[in-house]
């Protein structure tokens, strides 16, 4: 275990970083590029390198399967919620003005947030749920056949 030292000390230093700019993507995505599925992505990339350098043993401690299934949940439900919300309010589906209806600029400004959440909240339970299921499995032919 000792003998990818130098691999071990960067991955540790660009987990944090990966983790970092998933946030600055996630919450600068409506006024630049970038946005919930990009975010969710990098956020994913992150454990998906700490489990690829440590070990899937050791990235299920930090981020267990069962979180990560709830945040399938969770991304959902605040996407789907959003939009129940403006239905409750008397407005269209995902129509961000219920969300403020006296200021229609800050309900917009809110739902894009909300919706862009939910959306990097599941990408990010996707592709780390695809990851675990991928690396879980029991090779067919050994190392010493290939």
């Amino acid at each position: 275990m000792r003998h990818h030292l130098i691999l071990r000390v960067v991955t540790k230093f660009l987990v944090g970083t990966i983790m970092l700019f998933a946030l600055y993507v996630q919450f600068h995505g409506d006024y630049s590029p970038g946005g919930g599925f990009q975010a969710g992505v990098i956020m994913a990339v992150a454990f998906i390198l700490y489990g690829v350098v440590f070990s899937l043993d050791q990235v299920q401690q930090v981020l267990p399967p069962w979180i990560v299934h709830k945040l399938l949940a969770l991304g959902v439900l605040i996407y789907a919620g959003t939009g129940i919300i403006s239905l409750f309010g008397g407005f269209n589906y995902l129509d961000y003005t219920a969300l403020s209806p006296h200021h229609p600029q800050h309900g917009q400004h809110y739902g894009i947030l909300l919706v862009e959440a939910g959306v990097g909240i599941t990408v990010t339970g996707v592709m780390v749920a695809i990851y675990y299921a991928f690396a879980a499995r029991t090779p067919v032919i050994s190392d010493e056949e290939w």
